[in-house]
């Protein structure tokens, strides 16, 4: 069975934990290689995770012959850099979300990738899991109705200031953290772009980054997507869609556990909302780590488009800068 080889550019957190274990999970990948600018740390992390080559810096792993496609988990403000470092060397890339800081970086990415003929991907697991697959279906297919509104929270409580999420030069804050997921299922959901954006966003008096964004997403023929994000609130993570015919709920909608089941409730007639008709889908464990691994091998093995374009990667990232100006423009009125 053919493989794709991988290389991490970095022993971050989330690839320790998350994203090389959901690799190794998937039959039709290998990791090969790690890399870290602490040569220890690499040797460290290499013999905890069973990878046989540990690089003292990401250059040499991206020399390394036996790396084929490298995962990129660095702070946000290096995606671009090594993103295209890793493209010129011939390797695929999929890389954290957000892909960059600008939608301007992130076509100067996708622009190299092309020229190199290497294939470029936005890491957000959470659209290819079977769940996510079936609400899809479910929106595009009318169960619920006309899409209407899109409702999604996601938080957590970070107030650490040397946390890179809390530094705003490395691209720190809630939006760019988290909230792109807010921003990416909407446009998912609603096959589109927003006409309009407004926002509003808090900040942090000491570090800048945004602890609190909730943002209002309008799309041509009605459909609006509210939603907040936060890190200095509880954890949680919720997504409402709402259609003219019925609702979807998703229960852990973002970071979908790897060792249980999932479950969406879809819910149309009955009597709501005392007692509503209810239907709940369970979907058997899958890693979505394993899955976007899994689903990326395949089309880079195979000479095949990424499963998720990298222009959708830009789109959202415009989505995000106009968010932006909208606070900005909001605070100016009300200070």
């Amino acid at each position: 069975m053919a493989e794709l080889r991988w290389g991490i550019l970095s022993t971050a957190r989330i690839a320790r934990h998350k994203v090389i274990p959901g690799i190794q999970r998937a039959g039709s990948c290998r990791v090969v290689a790690i890399a870290s600018r602490d040569p220890e740390r690499a040797r460290e992390v290499a013999r905890e995770a069973a990878i046989p080559t540990a690089h003292d810096s990401y250059e040499a792993l991206l020399t390394d012959g036996d790396v084929e496609a490298v995962y990129i988990p660095l702070p946000n403000h290096l995606h671009a850099e090594w993103a295209i470092a890793a493209a010129r060397a011939g390797k695929h890339v999929l890389c954290e979300k957000p892909l960059a800081l600008t939608a301007a970086d992130a076509e100067r990415m996708i622009a190299v990738a092309d020229a190199e003929g290497i294939l470029l991907m936005e890491a957000f697991m959470y659209r290819l899991h079977p769940s996510w697959v079936a609400v899809r279906d479910l929106v595009a297919s009318g169960r619920i109705g006309r899409l209407v509104a899109v409702q999604s929270w996601f938080s957590y409580y970070n107030d650490d200031p040397t946390n890179i999420r809390n530094v705003r030069a490395y691209g720190g804050g809630a939006l760019f953290d988290i909230g792109c997921y807010n921003v990416n299922l909407s446009r998912m959901l609603f096959d589109g772009e927003p006409a309009r954006v407004e926002a509003s966003i808090l900040r942090d008096p000491a570090s800048g980054v945004d602890v609190l964004t909730s943002g209002i997403l309008e799309f041509d023929g009605g459909g609006v997507a509210t939603f907040t994000c936060a890190t200095r609130a509880e954890d949680d993570q919720r997504v409402h869609i709402y259609g003219t015919d019925g609702r979807i709920s998703i229960d852990i909608p973002f970071n979908i556990p790897p060792d249980r089941p999932t479950r969406v409730s879809v819910v149309r007639g009955g009597e709501p909302p005392v007692s509503p008709a209810t239907e709940v889908l369970t979907f058997e464990t899958a890693d979505p780590y394993t899955v976007e691994a899994e689903r990326f091998a395949a089309a880079a093995l195979a000479g095949l488009p990424a499963p998720v374009p990298p222009a959708d990667a830009v789109a959202n990232l415009r989505v995000i800068e106009r968010l932006f100006e909208a606070g900005a423009r909001e605070a100016h009125l009300s200070g």
